[in-house]
Order: C-alpha cells, then structure tokens, then sequence
C-alpha cells in the first residue's frame, strides 16, 4: 500500500475511534456502515430506527457507527483495510472493486437482495438560482458559452460518475434521434458517429467547469454555500434535500428532458461480519431497507423507493415523471462504462488531459 495512502487509512481509522468511544462496560453490538456522501440525513434517522427495531426483537442494544465520503474513495479505504460491515455505496463498480481487490465478499453480491442490491434509486437533475437567470431548462444550456457548471470530480465521485453518464446518454440519444436512428437497430457506423457527439458535447459541458470538488456533497456546498456556478448537476435527492435545508440561498430545480436510473446499491462485507459475528445483524440492516419503513424513510430523505405503495402521496408528488434510460441500456453494465469512460485510456480521462493541457499553454 503507497506511504500516502497507508497513513491516510490510519488516520481515517484514528477519527472513527475518537468518535465512537465506549466504555468497557458498554456490551452494544456495533456495525460500521461505510456509505457515500448523500445518504447522510437518511442513515441517520433509518440508523436510529433500526437499532430500535433490533432492541424490540433481541433485547439487545446495537450500535450503527456510520462513514460517509465520495463514493470511490470510501471503496479504497475498505480495500484498504477498513472494516466495514456493510457498504452502501453509489455505483456497484464500487462495490465490485471491493469485491476483486480485497476478496471481502462474494463477486455475486449483487444476486443476495432484491433489485439487484439497489433497494431505492435517484436520477440526476440541475439546482439553479432563484429565478433561473440563464434560463437553464435541459442538458445542452449548460454547454454555452459562460455558463458556469458544478460537478464533482468522476475520478473520485460516484455520484460524478452518473452525472458524466447522464450526460452522455442524453447526447447519444439526440443523436441518434437527429439522424433518424432506432437503438434496436443501430449500426456499428451510426454507434461511433453517436460516441464522437456524446464526446463532443461532454467536453463542452466540462470545459464549464470552473472546479472539480471530490464528492457530491463538496460540490452542493461549493454551489449553495459559497455561491459558484450559475448550475449545480447532481442528485435528485441531494438536489431536494438543499431546496429544503438552505432555504435562505434562493435555488430551483431543473428537472432535464432525459437522464439515467441511477442505482445506489448495498452490500454486506462477509469476511467482516464472518469474524465479527455480526452476520445475521448485518444482513438483517440491508434487508430492512426493503420494508414499508424502510422505503418510506428513503422516500422522506428524497431517494426513490422500490415500493412507491408505501409512501405517502405528499412524499410521491416530490418525482416527477421523466424519460430515464438505464445504465444498462446505453453502456452494457459497470464494468464496460469504467473501461469506456472511467479507466486511463476511457474518455474522461482524454476530456481532463486536453482541458488541463489547454489551461497549461
């Protein structure tokens, strides 16, 4: 493990022990649940929740001690060590990486709950000023010229990661509906003209932006906070949540013409909970996210849930009805868009050398 890294994960390790202290007579049954930035406000209240569900039915008392970071970066510390019992994490690439780096748990993670891991989803919207003074209403406004975007870096970011695919996907689909074209049977000539105007078209939406924050929470606070940027691409949930907990900052959501199924998924770290006994706990934690309780609390915390039956109609009226194309769809599954878009030879990478290059002339 590089030096950096190394003392990185040990200090990390040091600030959960100093948060989580208890006494030696303290018996609580604890599990660390290691998750991405926007879940914070969910897990808190779902945490409380379920460790009184557990108490109700063991008589046991059960801690959640939670973790919270840009989504790639917190599959690095558990590879490198940290000892999650679960993850929740923004994009199954993730979890997958934990699962090939670190052997931890099973390559067939996704096939253990419902939904494939995902037990509620997001999309990706825009958040703007009161009033929307650059008349921001869909994907191609953020790529003219003087309109400042903020996004957080896909090198760090899951939920980046799903903007910068977001994005792709809705200039593939403009193109090929321009020239006339039928997903179902698309050429391999009409593929590639698709791949050089979706790169086209994401180059210029990144040479927008004026900064690269390392997570999804970064950046809402790099837009509400600090006032940068004129469009803020990010979560629904992490969108609606700021419209509630800033109201003074005057902002608005854009809800784009298309945009992705985004999948947050849940994985329980075997090798973990194996040793720590707390298998059952833990396996018991994910399954709940899938109950009436559950998904009602996502849907209060602004996720979309699997089971809109159990939520109530102030809480539905909050999604509005879009065309969502998924990850599957357009780029095959995880591996394939990482490779694709995300690896050193993937398109962002080529997006990130030519900007940098061109700012260094």
């Amino acid at each position: 493990m590089p030096f950096v890294r190394l003392i990185s994960l040990c200090l990390f390790l040091l600030f959960l022990s100093g948060c989580f202290s208890y006494s030696g007579k303290d018996t609580a049954v604890e599990i660390l649940n290691v998750s991405y930035d926007p879940t914070r406000e969910f897990y808190r209240e779902y945490n409380a929740w379920f460790e009184k569900k557990a108490f109700e039915r063991t008589g046991k008392h059960v801690r959640i001690l939670q973790s919270h970071g840009a989504s790639g970066k917190q599959a690095r510390f558990v590879i490198d060590g940290l000892e999650a019992h679960v993850v929740t994490l923004a994009l199954a690439y993730d979890i997958d990486a934990i699962a090939q780096k670190s052997g931890s748990l099973s390559k067939d993670w996704q096939t253990r709950l419902p939904f494939a891991s995902a037990p509620y989803t997001s999309t990706i919207v825009f958040l703007v000023r009161k009033g929307n003074p650059r008349n921001i209403q869909d994907w191609n406004d953020l790529i003219k010229p003087g309109v400042q975007v903020i996004t957080p870096s896909p090198m760090t970011s899951g939920g980046a990661r799903w903007n910068y695919l977001a994005a792709w996907g809705y200039a593939w689909l403009i193109s090929l509906e321009k020239r006339g074209v039928i997903l179902s049977a698309i050429t391999e000539d009409e593929r590639r003209q698709a791949d050089e105007d979706a790169f086209s078209f994401v180059s210029a939406l990144f040479r927008n932006v004026p900064v690269l924050d390392s997570g999804a929470r970064a950046a809402t606070t790099t837009f509400a906070r600090r006032g940068i940027g004129d469009a803020l691409v990010t979560w629904e949930n992490e969108a609606l949540l700021a419209m509630k907990s800033l109201p003074g900052k005057a902002l608005e959501i854009i809800t784009p013409s298309i945009s992705i199924l985004t999948e947050p998924v849940v994985a329980k770290v075997d090798e973990v909970t194996a040793r720590r006994q707390t298998d059952a706990l833990a396996q018991s934690y994910l399954e709940m996210l899938y109950s009436p309780e559950g998904q009602a609390m996502a849907a209060r915390h602004h996720f979309r849930p699997r089971h809109m039956e159990f939520v109530n109609a102030e809480d539905k009226n909050q999604f509005p009805d879009l065309h969502l194309f998924t990850l599957e769809e357009l780029f095959t599954d995880w591996q394939t868009a990482h490779k694709n878009h995300f690896s050193e030879t993937g398109s962002f990478n080529k997006i990130y050398q030519s900007l940098y290059s061109l700012e260094n002339q």
